[in-house]
């Protein structure tokens, strides 16, 4: 499986922007995590993956900051493209947030 980002139209990614302002110990944790997706797709250990609202999905992890959100949509059998990333606050996912991935989400499918 291959981890891709969802890129504005200027050609930034929100998510890897969001990373490289993260401590060196939790970019590294992203890292690993992305590698761990890369390598062992949704068997991958310490991963949490959950339905959100049809075709978007997500990855629910945790680093030293705290609990993390990633939506994914999967825009092929092998590759899943991160859409929105955001810090857990609450047990539900946030509504501006839920409507942001899905807005992202019907741009790439």
């Amino acid at each position: 499986m291959r981890v891709a980002f969802y890129k504005l139209s200027s050609g930034r990614s929100p998510i890897e922007e969001l990373i490289m302002e993260l401590s060196a110990k939790d970019r590294a944790r992203f890292a690993d995590l992305i590698e761990g997706i890369e390598k062992y797709g949704f068997d991958c250990p310490r991963v949490v993956f959950k339905p959100l609202r049809g075709k978007l999905w997500e990855i629910k992890f945790s680093t030293s900051r705290g609990g993390y959100r990633v939506a994914y949509v999967m825009a092929t059998n092998d590759v899943m493209v991160w859409l929105h990333m955001f810090s857990k606050k609450t047990q539900k996912t946030p509504y501006d947030d839920l409507k942001l991935a899905e807005k992202r989400m019907k741009e790439v499918l």
